[in-house]
């Protein structure tokens, strides 16, 4: 596809983009930000585009396509702890990532999460696409949109995970916004050899927030029958307080945090996958992984949960919160295998439509079309200071002949 720009000349589609992910969270600390980001990237780097990701790592990188920025800081968010790198090492670290690797276009998620991916918008050294993640109350919209908000309108494109995730970046930056789904590797899901359940289990993964349930799952599974385990991937501060609770359940295995390898077999072993959230859940990604494991799933019915899951066909939802649902819904799913095959099979199906492979082919024609618009107007975005500055050590050359 090509185009003519008013200076005459013509944008080529390459096959290949150097593409440029940014995350502002670490890579090295599990998130659902960070494991779209790597996801992508994965299934980008297999359609034959040079992809890299960018973003803070507290100890090696997790890929060998991922260009640390430095340690991250504990940073309070929506009623959790993030790990940003606001700090200005990791400003300059970001500045020159971005110039040697001259890339074609840049992909910031969440653009204006302090740190890295505003600093890719202030230089604007290439098109950015922005992907929005997060929902609830986030507290550097409401810095953001004391008169620097304006830093968003540099983006070329702005996507966002769910209904719930544009009404709030929309809130605060006003703009247009496209909704795409958060991707699921579907392969990486894939156990054939591993039984499912050899043992009755119920399996929580994710963080301790008071948000995410765990305290009510906790007393729902006091009234399930005794010949169920349950399964608690789960640390953060406060994790202590539920453990000494219930001590005395020999039933609930601890498990602290996990690789992503054990959480994979143990989403292929467990009886149930429950997600008992209580608020603020942007996209379900927990609940996706559960399906595309095969796990019949319970979960809390959020708008966030709703976006993946339908109830009674392909997943149980109940009312946030509601201790007594709960324990019904588990023991139901638990003891209705005919249920709990309909469920998993459905869910199976779901995760199929919501795969990486087809995200990241919408990517590349979003990515594309900011291409196609560089090539019509070179100074839709004015390079900023810095930039006009040090001309002469950019490296990256806009893609047209």
């Amino acid at each position: 596809m090509s185009g003519e720009s008013n200076s005459g000349t013509n944008y080529v589609r390459k096959k290949m983009l150097r593409i440029g992910l940014i995350s502002p969270y670490s890579l090295t600390i599990p998130g659902g930000v960070q494991a779209q980001v790597l996801g992508l990237a994965r299934e980008l780097r297999k359609m034959g585009h040079e992809a890299r990701v960018l973003g803070p790592c507290d100890g090696p990188p997790p890929e060998p396509f991922v260009t640390p920025l430095g340690n991250s800081l504990p940073t309070a968010a929506n009623g959790s702890i993030v790990p940003l790198a606001p700090d200005p090492s990791a400003a300059l670290r970001t500045i020159r990532a971005i110039n040697d690797e001259a890339f074609d276009v840049l992909h910031l998620h969440e653009p204006i999460a302090p740190g890295p991916t505003v600093t890719a918008l202030l230089l604007r050294l290439a098109p950015m696409v922005g992907t929005f993640h997060a929902a609830g109350d986030i507290a550097w919209y409401g810095r953001l949109s004391k008169g620097v908000n304006w830093i968003a309108d540099f983006l070329d494109a702005r996507v966002a995970v769910s209904p719930q995730a544009r009404e709030l970046a929309h809130r605060y930056l006003g703009g247009d916004y496209e909704i795409l789904f958060n991707g699921i590797e579907n392969d990486l899901y894939s156990r054939p050899n591993v039984v499912r359940g050899e043992t009755k289990s119920i399996f929580f993964c994710g963080r301790y927030e008071p948000r995410k349930g765990l305290a009510v799952l906790l007393e729902a599974f006091e009234k399930i029958a005794d010949d169920v385990q349950l399964w608690v991937a789960s640390d953060g501060e406060g994790i202590e307080e539920l453990k000494a609770k219930y001590f005395h359940d020999g039933r609930i295995l601890w498990l602290g945090r996990i690789t992503d390898a054990e959480k994979i077999d143990r989403l292929a072993k467990c009886s149930v996958f429950c997600a008992p959230s209580l608020h603020s859940e942007s996209f379900g990604i927990v609940v996706l992984e559960a399906m595309a494991s095969g796990a019949p799933v319970v979960a809390s019915s959020l708008e966030g949960y709703r976006n993946v899951a339908t109830h009674d066909v392909n997943g149980w939802l109940i009312e946030p919160g509601d201790v007594r649902g709960l324990t019904e819904s588990l023991a139901k799913i638990i003891d209705d295998q005919q249920l709990a095959e309909r469920l998993r099979q459905s869910g199976l199906e779901r995760a199929k439509e919501l795969s990486m492979r087809r995200l990241a082919e919408i990517y590349v024609e979003i990515y594309h079309k900011v291409l196609e618009r560089e090539s019509f107007d070179p100074d839709h975005h004015p390079k900023s200071r810095v930039v006009r500055m040090f001309s002469d050590r950019v490296l990256r050359k806009p893609q047209w002949l």
